[in-house]
């Protein structure tokens, strides 16, 4: 038995049924040889821009189907179920980057660019993290200095999620080096732009078939229009998408570590040790326990902290705290899931060790563990 859940409606539950069903058809049948190339075929890109799973929440005037947030979160559920956590970049695509158009875009870049992701012909990226800055967003040294009717933009990213397919990208860059936050604005800059470089695919411990690149910028120059809301603004809109981004994650590692207790109880009942389940065994039985007893915690409070985003509720820190402890749950939970499948959990064949290798960075990307701790301290 688990606490009954109150978030979705029968809507939401089918909608969660026609993304398992696209998933059987159109990814885990060539799972294994998206993570062998690196990342995943444009081709699944279009068929769920056909299918209307990408940029759902958008407005119809542009492309989405205007749906509530909570089909966001079931469709990133389905995601991490199946164990499909490499579709991360669509995640990011239709809940990270479209929103930062539609909340700070002129009606030009919303029209210009949102139908496009919606269909799946432009995919998106955001370009934060430097070599030399990551948590730390007032770090950034990529520049951008007005001249004329154009910003010329110089300066490297990298660890950017889509970086090798993206074709637009929201670029972070100092407008004004010397104001801090405040000298931080935002760049919708298309991949053709000249002076735009892609550089190497990077390989990843895990999360092998998620699309993972360098981006480079040399004098490229980007029309004044692509400014996405007003110069100087960009850290204030970070901190505002900020929540929905660690709330994202949070319910992604919630479903995954539900999901690797589910192949662990079906694993402990189908293998045998001294002639009995290993489910039989007392040191088993606790340990699967515990860890069902946490992640049903988890889950309580992360549905409310979902209610109180979607009433518009959820504050920066609360947001924190279910980013710092579901993730930091969920490394925790597969671990021991790994441990219980013996040799067979560190097999690549078997989701629970694809799960292992793939959940380490939660820890790490969108605000480390530590960050969420000092902006949790903030609060004291």
């Amino acid at each position: 038995m688990t606490i009954p859940r109150t978030l979705f409606s029968e809507e939401h539950l089918q909608f969660g049924e026609s993304i398992r069903r696209f998933l059987e058809a159109q990814v885990l049948p060539h799972y294994e040889r998206f993570e062998e190339q690196g990342y995943i075929d444009r081709e699944v890109w279009a068929k769920a821009g056909e299918s209307g799973f990408l940029c759902f929440s958008m407005p119809e005037e542009y492309g989405g189907l205007g749906a509530d947030k909570r089909y966001s979160v079931v469709q990133m559920e389905e995601f991490s179920r199946v164990g499909a956590t490499n579709l991360l970049g669509m995640t990011l695509h239709s809940e990270i980057v479209a929103p930062y158009i539609l909340h700070n875009g002129s009606e030009y870049l919303k029209q210009t660019y949102l139908p496009r992701m919606a269909s799946g012909e432009m995919i998106g990226a955001i370009a934060m993290t430097e070599p030399g800055a990551g948590s730390d967003l007032q770090g950034v040294r990529t520049t951008a200095v007005r001249d004329g009717d154009d910003y010329v933009l110089n300066g490297s990213k990298t660890f950017i999620t889509n970086g090798m397919h993206c074709d637009l990208v929201i670029v972070v860059a100092k407008t004004d080096p010397a104001a801090g936050a405040k000298g931080i604005s935002l760049f919708v800059v298309e991949s053709s732009t000249p002076g735009f470089t892609k550089g190497k695919r990077l390989k990843k411990v895990g999360m092998k078939a998620q699309d993972t690149g360098e981006l480079f910028f040399d004098n490229m120059r980007v029309p004044a229009r692509n400014l996405l809301g007003e110069e100087g603004k960009g850290f204030v809109y970070l901190m505002q998408e900020l929540s929905w981004e660690r709330l994202q994650l949070a319910i992604s590692a919630t479903a995954l570590a539900e999901a690797a207790l589910d192949w662990t109880v079906r694993y402990c009942h189908e293998r045998k040790a001294f002639g009995k389940e290993i489910l039989q065994f007392q040191t088993t039985r606790h340990k699967l326990a515990g860890l069902k007893t946490d992640v049903q915690i988890g889950r309580v409070f992360l549905d409310r902290c979902v209610e109180l985003f979607i009433e518009g509720k959820l504050e920066a820190a609360e947001a924190s705290m279910a980013k710092y402890s579901m993730t930091e749950l969920q490394c925790r939970v597969i671990d021991e899931c790994v441990q219980l499948h013996g040799g067979y959990g560190y097999m690549w064949e078997y989701p629970i060790a694809r799960a292992w290798a793939d959940t380490r960075v939660s820890r790490i990307y969108g605000g480390t563990t530590e960050i969420m701790k000092e902006l949790i301290a903030r609060t004291l």
